[in-house]
């Protein structure tokens, strides 16, 4: 069980049934009377968004959430395959559950599917994924400033700022975190 006091971003509680995070979070402490925890909360298998307050001396059940290290297969519409990597099981996930997610997949990934109650309801990747550059600019001899980029299009789809002697073809390391290039990887 948590108490109000423990309460912060991320923090992944249970209420009526349901798991949610916690988005935003804010202490307030009135003048007089109690101190208030003010929050943003996102229901896990809705996405709905809402604000609510509690009071300190309220306690919240911890989500029964557990991670499954699992294998990207292949979509079929908006439906995504996740194999589990030990027994072998198939469970798909809806493009609104992977959300932003789906820029960096492609077949084969292994990442960790959580699961609510023995449901999946979302994915978190590996820090940094290696994509192949599909489409880019060719780069134009004595562009050299500093700081310069140019487009590239992944294998996913995604378009991604790269540095101008990228070239297509080639394999770079994505920060799934923030959606940017970290690096050329040598073959």
């Amino acid at each position: 069980m948590y108490e109000s006091g423990d309460l912060r971003k991320g923090l992944k509680i249970e209420i009526n049934g349901d798991p949610f995070v916690i988005v935003q979070f804010n202490f307030v402490k009135p003048g007089k009377g109690h101190s208030l925890y003010k929050c943003k909360l996102k229901n896990m298998l809705t996405g709905v968004q809402f604000d609510k307050t509690f009071r300190s001396s309220e306690k919240f059940k911890e989500a029964n959430l557990e991670e499954l290290e699992m294998e990207y297969l292949y979509s079929e519409g908006d439906n995504y395959c996740f194999m589990n990597t030990s027994t072998y099981e198939q469970d798909f996930l809806s493009g609104n559950q992977i959300e932003e997610s789906k820029k960096f997949l492609k077949d084969n990934t292994v990442c960790n599917v959580l699961m609510f109650k023995g449901k999946p309801i979302g994915i978190s990747l590996p820090n940094f994924v290696n994509l192949k550059i599909v489409k880019t600019d060719p780069w134009v001899k004595g562009n050299t400033a500093a700081g310069s980029t140019k487009p590239a299009t992944l294998e996913t789809g995604h378009v991604v700022q790269v540095p101008p002697f990228i070239e297509k073809g080639e394999l770079v390391r994505i920060d799934t975190r923030t959606g940017e290039y970290v690096e050329r990887v040598k073959k």
